[in-house]
């Protein structure tokens, strides 16, 4: 991504020439339209709690639970700390971040949309900040970080390596990264993960987004010093009756 002089437009740094909607913004937009994932600001300002009447309400509900663990655990670390979500949307879990005391928070996406709405519906909060871009490009310059979260975002990055790697180059000597919600497969089950996205979005009218959804084997986390914070098939979580599919992976440097 070419990146030019940058401004501050309504509290969002990004470059004058970039502000047009990208190819991956034109499919996603209309995608999550579709599916009642877009939200008023007042929805966002709840988030993740939402009503009874919610399509997703379920989802929510696992997402809550991750959140709460994340922020349970970033409360214990030494503080101050620097926060970066890669993939933050309309910035909710951002602002669940902020909350914690002695943090700075910056949001980043490359969806203008939900960062425009973020920064309108979290626009008091002082130590929160939203960037437009892409972490592969010299967005952030030379800006380090304590910890790096990537929150149901991952799949929307071709290459696994290639983003961790990119990311660990943002992260402090001791800084941790932190990959939530995000589903994994084995490698055997990749390529039929990726039938039933094609499948899906063929279906809802949107077949070009599996030019933008990609699905990660668990085997490529290997060339990283990473641990397992909550692993859904543990014994343990198996029988607690924990219905989170999803792992939630630290890696540290």
């Amino acid at each position: 991504m070419k990146v030019a002089q940058y401004h501050m437009a309504e509290d969002i740094f990004l470059p004058v020439d970039e502000i047009t909607s990208n190819d991956f913004t034109q499919q996603y937009i209309p995608l999550r339209q579709q599916e009642e994932r877009l939200y008023s600001d007042e929805e966002v300002t709840m988030l993740p709690e939402v009503t009874d009447t919610n399509r997703h309400k379920q989802e929510w509900h696992l997402r809550k639970k991750s959140c709460q663990r994340l922020v349970q655990y970033l409360r214990k670390k030494q503080k101050p700390l620097k926060i970066l979500e890669v993939g933050c949307g309309n910035g909710w879990l951002c602002h669940q971040l902020a909350k914690i005391k002695d943090t700075t928070v910056v949001g980043l996406d490359i969806n203008f949309v939900e960062l425009q709405q973020a920064t309108r519906v979290f626009k008091e909060q002082p130590n929160l900040s939203f960037f437009y871009g892409d972490i592969q490009s010299s967005v952030l310059h030379a800006s380090q970080f304590d910890i790096i979260v990537f929150a149901a975002s991952l799949q929307y990055f071709k290459s696994l390596n290639e983003i961790i790697n990119n990311a660990l180059l943002h992260l402090k000597e001791g800084g941790e990264l932190h990959i939530l919600d995000t589903p994994f497969y084995m490698g055997n089950e990749v390529r039929f993960a990726r039938q039933r996205s094609e499948d899906y979005f063929t279906a809802i009218g949107f077949p070009r987004m599996t030019d933008f959804y990609f699905h990660h084997s668990i085997e490529n986390l290997k060339y990283y010093p990473y641990k397992f914070l909550y692993n859904p098939y543990s014994i343990t979580n198996k029988l607690s009756g924990d219905k989170n599919p999803f792992y939630w992976i630290r890696i540290k440097v």
